[in-house]
């Protein structure tokens, strides 16, 4: 298990979440994924967090990641875009890692396609933030600077 003195988070990023920027900018706004890691990374150290900041589009490899953060960090934040709604392996590992995740979405899901509007992850999240854009990541890792 992670050492007490080592407050490390995962920044866990699924599916399209590599196109931040140029995928639909009036949903996801136009900063790019690279843009939101600096933020990200910025507060943490203001925080005395450290990060690990992933993206896969790829469920195999998101679940891989999320099995070794139970070794070395206090915390996951994930925003796991379309996954969200179709995972029951993402849920299963989440359930099974015993950390807190707090579940990420730059849009507001419930203000969208109705099949947006259920989440596999939030059942098993220690909470959820969505709709905010960026400002959303930040606001998860103060709440994970709590762990």
């Amino acid at each position: 298990m992670v050492e007490s003195h080592t407050r490390r988070v995962l920044v866990l990023n699924g599916p399209n979440l590599n196109l931040l920027g140029t995928r639909e900018p009036g949903v996801y706004g136009s900063a790019t994924l690279a843009d939101i890691q600096a933020m990200v990374e910025k507060r943490a150290a203001e925080l005395g967090l450290s990060v690990i900041f992933r993206q896969s589009n790829h469920e195999g490899q998101l679940i891989d990641w999320l099995h070794e953060a139970r070794e070395t960090c206090t915390g996951v934040i994930f925003n796991p875009g379309a996954y969200t709604h179709t995972s029951v392996a993402l849920y299963d590992a989440i359930k099974a890692i015993a950390l807190p995740v707090i579940e990420v979405h730059l849009s507001n899901p419930h203000a969208r396609e109705p099949f947006r509007h259920r989440s596999f992850v939030s059942p098993v999240a220690k909470g959820v933030i969505q709709g905010f854009g960026p400002l959303g990541y930040i606001l998860a890792l103060e709440a994970a600077a709590q762990f």
